[in-house]
């Protein structure tokens, strides 16, 4: 958990947030580069905290929660994740 917060600390500076996005996988991807793009700065600091933190997760898990194969147990993460997926579905 520790190693995870600092991962997450380091995210802070934008463009090393947006290299953080480019993921492995393209589902991961548009979800995460627009995200970044268009919700971040409006995120309040815990917020952006919890999203600096998921994308020090690995690619699996993610597309697991994201693609609902798989329940995250963070749910400081979960709620993340839930957030993402409501801006996508139209």
């Amino acid at each position: 958990m520790q190693k995870l917060q600092q991962n997450a600390d380091s995210l802070r500076n934008k463009n090393r947030m947006r290299w953080a996005c480019r993921r492995g996988m393209l589902e991961l991807d548009v979800l995460f580069m627009p995200f970044v793009e268009e919700a971040y700065d409006d995120l309040d600091e815990a917020q952006q905290a919890a999203f600096r933190r998921l994308l020090t997760c690995d690619d699996p898990d993610l597309f697991a929660w994201f693609m609902g194969h798989q329940a995250c147990e963070d749910e400081e993460l979960k709620g993340m994740v839930d957030f993402i997926l409501s801006r996508v579905k139209v």
